[in-house]
């Protein structure tokens, strides 16, 4: 196998590896599934950790060996001895040494990887889901567990007796036996509550495959807040995890997902079920706060409701867990830990890592940059207003690509490994392409294939931000980062001067594609062919496509827009229009006025205005949709400290709800009363005492506002004027045309040539 393979994705071909657990006491425990058998096997591994320097590690004499690496890196030194603890009490965890996790050490070494040989549908997986009497897990309790088995089985445990619940539920987990255990927001609610009860009422919650009762934990990005350690102020999140089997939370990936895609209406689970058809059509909802309170006179309402949780949490999983699985293909790392890792950190890292020890190559430490700024990437805002006719151009993975191009490689990657890896992911992630388009519709060889390339598009396209993220990533270099924009930028101008001289009207452009319109006598054909002219003269491996073409587009700033397909359907992008801080009336208004505005309809927008102010004064719309979520970054002495010099709403709304102990990094509905103060929004409560005058202004000034650019000024007063307060010289809505202007009068800088 070529070296690059082996770095991309390791040497060893052992199948089935379904989980890895280590203690660094030099045994390593191994369970794969094979041919539906689940394989227990039991290794020894010496731990290990890299190094700068031997001197002052004389302690360690009979205890530890140890190996020098060629080439230039820092990290020169690999230490091995038979148990981590002996290298922990000699070697400090800083920029001088690396150390791994025992699992990740294992594999690393090894050269081997999960799920090798296995398709995401021979894994055992298991979802459950708590329902408790509320949110706080010191006094209240769990009084239903929902669980869905590995052969599709939904299983519904209840008892009055909450300790005999934990403790069947426990036991379920242990018959069951699954590799994985799934949920929405598990690590965020359900672990730390379950693990929390479990400890008061004393049941051993023996999840594990082997070792002692008891969940451990690791350090994680988003989870739960760990207790803070005395005298520290530092809030530090937690993930729990099962010695034997991974803990994947589907909240990860329909954050991963909508990151990328920027379509979904929410992250909860019933939002997201239901705008990815994961729902059923009669699913059951109950809103939160009241669901113990159904419980006691209506159980089978929320049995149904439960079930179906853990229906779409499957569904959920299977529709959007594909890239993590196959990551864990690639990657030396658990399953769950790639599953919310960043793609440089979290997966780049671990490939180079791994690519240097196989090559026998010392690795560079961290440092601090020269001081030189990263420069940013090319956006260019034509025109805002309406626009008619519009194609989009898309630019497929352009800094890799010019990173390809151009032989752009950290400065001090002596082996050239993160342009081999981007490299075969590249040619691997075609090659996916092309055999999911061969596989039946809705095969698993289809979703496995599917699966790769959208893995392997994650990485490819996270390099380039590798390369700029300064001292976050061992391979940083701000020089060659900043080299690729600037070819990017050269990319970006000739293909906007291309276009412009065959006719078209640019309105937007960055490192995703070109937004134009075209004229009125053109057909698709004619858009192709444009696109087809100005790709042939870009440099080989930067790909334009073209990537659609839509009825109208609201251009408002760069990436903020909103575009009506031909086939009616409207779609939103960007902050501006959809953010989770919004209130869900402004929102609504939006895609409502929107959607008028594209089809030329001004006084369905004038309407659409006029219909939400009114509700907004007769307080005919639920509190909840003028409450906004907030994200509380104070402590309570914090805030109290400055309380007198500045009210904030978020916090006093806190406080008039009775709590006086918050956590930062907790997040809260707010909205505004008509006294002035602030309140909360909870599911069950709707008293509709907002103040109706702010938030009139509030749909004005900020929502109404978004659609600015639309009108001339005197048409978009005439359009938002307010209705008790109308001109004698109203002007006649359908005299009104939606307008485009040109904000970039100059032509794009000059290019180099490519060729």
């Amino acid at each position: 196998m070529p070296i690059e393979e082996d770095w991309l994705f390791g040497w060893d071909p052992t199948p089935g590896i379904v989980a890895v657990w280590a203690e660094g006491d030099g045994v390593v425990h191994v369970w794969r599934r094979v041919a539906g058998t689940l394989v227990y096997e039991v290794e020894r591994s010496r731990s290990w950790v890299l190094v700068d320097s031997i001197e002052g590690l004389r302690g360690l004499a009979g205890k530890a060996t140890y190996r020098e690496l060629a080439g230039e890196g820092a990290l020169r030194f690999v230490v091995r001895a038979d148990d981590m603890r002996t290298l922990a009490g000699a070697i400090p965890r800083d920029d001088h040494a690396l150390y791994l996790p025992p699992e990740e050490q294992y594999l690393v070494a090894t050269g081997r990887t999960y799920f090798k040989d296995l398709t995401f549908a021979e894994l055992r997986r298991m979802q459950f889901d708590l329902e408790t009497t509320g949110l706080d897990a010191e006094v209240d309790r769990i009084f239903l567990i929902a669980t869905r088995l590995p052969d599709g089985t939904v299983q519904l445990l209840d008892d009055a007796d909450e300790r005999a619940l934990i403790t069947r539920f426990v036991e379920l987990v242990r018959a069951t036996d699954p590799d994985v255990i799934e949920n929405h927001n598990l690590h965020g609610f359900d672990l730390p509550f379950l693990e929390r009860r479990a400890r008061i009422l004393n049941v051993p919650l023996a999840l594990g495959r082997i070792g002692p009762p008891g969940l451990r934990q690791r350090g994680a990005r988003r989870g739960a807040v760990a207790p803070r350690q005395q005298d520290s102020e530092v809030t530090r999140r937690i993930r729990f995890v099962i010695p034997g089997r991974e803990l994947i939370d589907t909240m990860d990936a329909v954050m991963r997902h909508d990151f990328a895609a920027r379509d979904l209406p929410g992250h909860g689970l019933k939002a997201v079920a239901k705008h990815l058809g994961v729902a059923g059509p009669d699913r059951e909802h109950i809103p939160g706060s009241q669901i113990h309170a159904v419980w006691q006179t209506d159980p089978d309402r929320v049995r149904r409701y439960a079930a179906a949780d853990v229906e779409e949490v499957d569904g959920l999983a299977r529709l959007l867990g594909g890239p993590a699985f196959a990551l864990a293909r690639m990657a030396p790392r658990r399953y769950e830990r790639l599953a919310d890792a960043g793609p440089a950190t979290g997966v780049i890292d671990p490939l180079l890592v791994r690519a240097y020890l196989r090559s026998g190559q010392a690795l560079p430490a961290h440092r601090p940059g020269d001081g030189t700024q990263h420069t940013g990437a090319a956006l260019h805002l034509f025109a805002a207003g309406v626009a008619h006719r519009v194609v989009k151009a898309d630019v497929a993975s352009l800094y890799p690509s010019l990173m390809r191009e151009y032989k752009i490689s950290p400065t001090r990657d002596r082996l050239g490994a993160l342009l081999a890896v981007v490299d075969q992911l590249v040619v691997r992630r075609l090659e996916a392409k092309a055999a999911a388009k061969l596989a039946p519709v809705g095969s698993p060889e289809r979703a496995s294939h599917e699966a790769m390339s959208a893995a392997m598009k994650l990485v490819v396209n996270s390099a380039y931000g590798y390369l700029g993220a300064g001292s976050l990533t061992r391979f940083a270099d701000v020089h060659a980062a900043n080299e690729v924009t600037r070819r990017g930028r050269e990319v970006l101008d000739l293909m906007c001067t291309e276009l412009a001289a065959r006719g078209v009207t640019l309105l937007e452009a960055d490192t995703d594609g070109v937004y134009f319109t075209v004229p009125t006598s053109w057909t698709e054909a004619d858009e192709r062919r444009v696109v087809a002219e100005v790709a042939a003269l870009l440099p080989d491996l930067v790909r334009l496509e073209y990537d659609g073409r839509y009825a109208a587009m609201l251009s408002h700033e760069p990436k903020n827009y909103a575009l009506l397909g031909y086939d009616g359907k409207l779609t939103l992008r960007g902050v501006a229009f959809r953010s989770s801080r919004a209130e869900p009336f402004g929102e609504a208004f939006l895609r409502r006025a929107i959607g008028c505005l594209l089809r030329d309809d001004v006084p369905g927008v004038r309407a659409a205005y006029l219909a939400t102010v009114t509700a907004l004064r007769g307080r005919e719309l639920p509190t909840h949709e003028v409450s906004s979520l907030v994200r509380l970054t104070k402590t309570p002495d914090e805030y109290l400290a400055v309380r007198e010099q500045r009210h904030e709403l978020s916090y006093e709304a806190v406080l008039a709800a009775g709590r006086t102990t918050w956590r930062a990094g907790e997040r809260y509905r707010v909205y505004r009363t008509r006294s002035g103060g602030g309140a909360l929004s909870v599911e069950d409560s709707d008293p509709r005492d907002y103040d109706a005058d702010h938030y009139v202004r509030l749909l004005r000034d900020t929502y109404a506002s978004r659609l600015v650019r639309a009108f001339a000024p005197e048409d978009f007063a005439a359009v938002f004027a307010d209705p008790d307060q109308l001109s004698l010289f109203t002007r006649s809505l359908a005299t009104i045309v939606p307008v485009l202007t040109p904000i970039v009068a100059d032509p794009p800088p000059a290019y180099s040539d490519f060729h």
